[in-house]
């Protein structure tokens, strides 16, 4: 059980990781600019207060929102991940198909679209932004690389 526990976790910090060179690499090539983790820092501070934010840039500043915030990226990642052995069982472990990974991928948007997002105040699936489907683009196809980094951190550790 603690062997499965291990694993599920260095699957979810693996997706991550890929998740991060995704926008390491959609940066240099594109001139996209990186995930800012700072107001999702602050975003998590003020989780004890309320949680969603006209703007999330107008509530008190925390010292430490940066480094609350990729703590908290990398937590959601490992969470998912041991979300996807508990669905997918523990047997996927050993042979994993990218199905699974490539369903909690996409379901995952899911929560960047109606928890993060008007959390922070940029209204469901960014829909206050001048550039909503952009984003809902972006997101898609990063929460893909997320899915792919599930998989391929799975058959590297089986």
């Amino acid at each position: 059980m603690f062997d499965i526990f291990w694993r599920a976790v260095a699957i979810g910090v693996g997706a991550t990781v890929s998740m991060d060179i995704w926008a390491i690499f959609l940066s240099l090539a594109f001139a996209q600019p990186r995930p800012n983790w700072g107001p999702v820092g602050r975003w998590v501070w003020h989780l004890r207060e309320k949680v969603f934010h006209d703007d999330i840039g107008k509530a008190a500043p925390y010292a430490h929102e940066a480094a609350l915030g990729w703590a908290f990226h990398y937590l959601v990642g490992i969470a998912y991940g041991i979300i996807l052995v508990v669905l997918a069982g523990s047997a996927w472990l050993n042979t994993p198909t990218f199905l699974p990974a490539f369903i909690l991928g996409i379901v995952t948007v899911g929560a960047g679209w109606f928890l993060l997002a008007p959390g922070m105040g940029a209204g469901w699936a960014a829909s206050k932004r001048p550039n909503p489907m952009q984003i809902r683009a972006l997101n898609l196809v990063s929460h893909t690389v997320f899915a792919l980094g599930l998989y391929g951190t799975a058959l590297l550790i089986r």
